[in-house]
């Protein structure tokens, strides 16, 4: 199976590690992220890999390779400008059955064949595989009418949302929504197949899911994966 990993961010948000190495390179314990994804893939079945690199694409290169160590075959597809997260696509080739598009510096015990699988069955565009988070509102929040009279007062409010977990399934079809060469994010994406009515399925996964965009958060995602290795490494 063919899954497209995106690797070519400069990772702003982990500053300074990111100055000299790439956000997908930075190492969980004594693994870079990137490979715990590699790895992850190849047990799933997914064996032809494209990783899209820009920012500090030769040291990508260097330490992942071709992938032979890991079972699978990978090659890159380098961006000269920065394309946001979906715009790298339209520079790969054989896009031409269902693929995985995902981000890769991200740590989660999801089963990609299982989401392939679940795909498959529905048919849509897209499956977006999201996760559920919970968010503290720390003020008091206040609800008013046309005529700024109060209608409604809460105290610290506390939400539940369904968020992308920067996990896709895509049809071929979805190419004809990707411009070569321009930049496009994930939420333009689904503006667009709103916009065009295509179906977008939802997979909502409720395992683990560790967002390593602060370094605060990377160092409980590395200290996670160091006492819980198993859960996210095949045997």
């Amino acid at each position: 199976m063919r899954a497209v990993i995106l690797a070519g961010g400069k990772g702003r948000r982990l500053f300074p590690y990111t100055l000299v190495v790439p956000k997908p390179l930075v190492p969980l314990s004594d693994m870079p992220i990137l490979e715990v994804v590699v790895r992850q893939l190849a047990a799933n079945g997914f064996d032809d890999l494209t990783l899209a690199v820009g920012y500090h694409a030769e040291l990508i290169m260097a330490v992942m390779g071709d992938g032979h160590k890991w079972g699978v075959n990978i090659d890159y597809s380098l961006e000269d400008k920065p394309l946001n997260t979906i715009g790298p696509l339209a520079l790969i080739d054989r896009l031409d059955q269902p693929f995985l598009v995902m981000n890769g510096d991200l740590l989660t015990d999801l089963n990609y064949s299982e989401l392939m699988a679940y795909h498959q069955k529905l048919g849509c565009i897209a499956t977006v595989a999201t996760c559920k988070r919970h968010v503290k509102i720390s003020l008091g929040v206040l609800k008013y009418n046309s005529e700024n009279r109060m209608t409604a007062f809460q105290e610290k409010p506390e939400f539940d949302y369904d968020v992308s977990m920067g996990v896709y399934i895509f049809e071929p079809r979805i190419m004809n929504y990707i411009e070569r060469d321009q930049p496009l994010g994930f939420d333009q994406l689904m503006l667009k197949l709103l916009d065009a009515d295509e179906p977008v399925s939802v997979y909502p996964f409720r395992g683990e899911w560790l967002d390593m965009g602060t370094p605060e958060d990377l160092q409980a995602a590395s200290e996670h994966f160091e006492t819980n290795r198993d859960q996210y490494l095949p045997q």
